[in-house]
């Protein structure tokens, strides 16, 4: 049975929530994702990747000059990651949840290195972003 955990999109007056276990496929057909969105997603990520992966794989294989880089960039889109810290002082060990634009993303070696123990919540746009956007 697939868990329905982080499958949201929510929107408030300035930015849109979407929980990062969608696929892209599954944001094409839900009518909470505005058009515009869907149309950018269309144009630029589906070119480049096939319809069943998932946000929260995609932006861990994204290079710099490709068109769903500079999309999300555009965007400035921004993923909520929940990344493991060890223990250091007084600090105990766990997972600390932050968001990270998409170029801190590939940008950091930790991040990219461990890819496989960071869970990917939900990506945060900015809708005046997504307004300037030309298609």
């Amino acid at each position: 049975m697939e868990t329905e955990d982080f499958k949201y999109v929510l929107q408030d007056l300035t930015n849109i929530y979407i929980g990062a276990k969608y696929s892209y496929g599954e944001l094409m057909n839900l009518d909470e994702v505005p058009f515009k969105l869907k149309t950018i997603f269309s144009h630029y990520m589906l070119k480049e990747v096939a319809e069943e992966t998932k946000i929260e794989n995609h932006i861990f294989y994204l290079e710099e000059d490709s068109l769903s880089f500079m999309a999300y960039r555009q965007m400035k889109a921004r993923f909520r990651l929940s990344v493991w810290h060890g223990a250091k002082g007084p600090k105990a060990a766990g997972y600390r949840s932050r968001e990270y634009k998409i170029e801190e993303i590939l940008s950091s070696p930790r991040i990219m290195e461990g890819r496989d123990q960071i869970i990917v919540e939900e990506m945060h746009l900015s809708r005046l972003a997504l307004l300037g956007i030309g298609i």
